[in-house]
């Protein structure tokens, strides 16, 4: 087996994510430091946390404090606040709604962020993955992600609106993942929550940066609101957490400045990729989706360059790349990718 055939075979569930550098640095112990991680789509720009956040950290959470949070995130989604959960990371929302609602069938967007499809599939019900879940007129609960991830495809407010009518008419629900929707706030389903059948997760960890806070919220109807707050339990989430993010949802004039940065650092990314060898083919400003003849050689080739990217259990022919924090990082980029073996692929409509 060579090195290439290996590090393929020790695709772990750890990488599912990105994010795992500890791992990547005992599979290539020789790549040079420090190691470049473009593999998350978080912002390397995160919101500046105070200090002063952390002084709750002594004391358990009061009622006030997540009040105040889920009314920042209300204002800040344009939801009506009554419909807002905070809760600890939209991944633990993702785990927990197979236990709040008992559908027979699942459409979920495929590709597209995996652990929907994995916690899915851990219960009794029949999984439908398609590139157009939904037209699946016997499914009772559809699952998409706007933005995708990982190619950045959009649905339009009108199409999903549509779509909720349809689902809510027979008993389904139409769940939206909007991890990257504050990049583009037009596309979120937030100023409809409470209509209908329509639950929506958000998370602070990728425009903001500040994954490591674990704080996300679900909205929804009353009732769904409730079951998982039981399953969350008293203090649901940290108390400097819900400090952080009453202050970042509140911070409107950093959100406005940040989607014009990010969305200038998104296109220098698109024109250093756009070079031959690799061909765009979606994103969001906060990673670029590309097209190559054999994506595992290039992802190999860039980690052991200590560049950190994106590759896919599921695909050769596609690596999704996020933003480099500085312009070194940029330039180590652009020689790794420059030497990598790379042949541009032409567009690839099926795996």
């Amino acid at each position: 087996m060579n090195v290439l055939e290996k590090n393929i075979a020790e695709y772990t569930a750890d990488e599912r994510h990105g994010g795992a550098l500890d791992s990547m640095r005992r599979r290539f112990p020789e790549a040079p430091e420090p190691w470049i991680d473009l593999s998350t789509g978080i912002n390397p720009w995160p919101w500046s946390v105070p200090a002063s956040h952390f002084s709750g950290l002594n004391r358990l959470p009061g009622a006030a404090e997540l009040a105040s949070c889920e009314a920042a995130m209300a204002a800040a989604f344009g939801a009506p606040r009554e419909t807002v959960l905070a809760a600890p990371g939209s991944e633990m929302l993702i785990r927990l709604l197979p236990t709040v609602l008992q559908p027979r069938r699942v459409a979920i967007l495929a590709p597209s962020y995996g652990d929907h499809a994995h916690v899915w599939k851990q219960v009794n019900c029949e999984l439908v993955e398609t590139r157009d879940p939904l037209a699946d007129a016997a499914a009772d609960a559809v699952v998409i992600c706007n933005p995708n991830n990982p190619d950045g495809r959009r649905f339009a407010r009108a199409e999903l609106t549509e779509a909720l009518s349809r689902l809510t008419a027979r008993g389904g629900w139409l769940i939206v993942d909007e991890a990257f929707a504050d990049l583009e706030p037009g596309l979120s389903m937030a100023p409809l929550a409470g209509s209908g059948n329509l639950l929506a997760l958000r998370s602070i960890g990728k425009f903001f940066g500040l994954a490591g806070s674990r704080l996300g919220a679900l909205l929804a109807p009353p009732d769904i609101r409730r079951a998982m707050a039981n399953r969350l339990g008293s203090w649901r989430v940290s108390t400097p957490a819900l400090s952080i993010g009453a202050a970042a949802y509140l911070d409107l004039s950093w959100q406005a400045e940040t989607r014009t940065r990010l969305a200038a650092a998104a296109q220098d990314l698109r024109d250093l990729l756009d070079q031959g060898k690799y061909r765009l083919a979606g994103g969001t400003d906060l990673f670029t989706y590309v097209e190559t003849e054999d994506s595992h050689e290039v992802w190999t080739h860039l980690a052991e360059s200590g560049i950190y990217v994106r590759r896919f259990s599921w695909s050769r022919h596609h690596l999704r790349i996020g933003l480099p924090a500085d312009a070194i990082a940029a330039e180590r980029l652009a020689a790794a990718l420059d030497s990598a073996p790379a042949r541009r692929a032409e567009s690839i409509q099926n795996e």
